[in-house]
């Protein structure tokens, strides 16, 4: 799943337009729509959505045995 469609997918669950969350995290919808069609959505972006939307974001190796090697997680 590209990253795009996991913030629409966010977004419809939040009961929020990409619109709307685009200006909360301090970018026009313009820009932040460009952003989302060229799938360029940056992985700090991706922390301030969650962060923004009181969710978690993710993004990890998994090893054998669950262990998980971890770029960032926000709470």
């Amino acid at each position: 799943m590209k990253s795009s469609d996991m913030i629409k997918e966010l977004c419809e669950k939040e009961n929020i337009s990409v619109s709307e969350l685009a200006r909360r995290i301090g970018q026009s919808p313009q820009n932040f729509g460009k952003k989302m069609k060229r799938d360029t959505v940056t992985f700090d972006e991706m922390v301030q959505i969650a962060d923004t939307l009181g969710v978690v974001y993710e993004q990890a190796f998994v090893l054998k045995g669950g262990r998980k090697i971890q770029m960032g997680s926000k709470v």
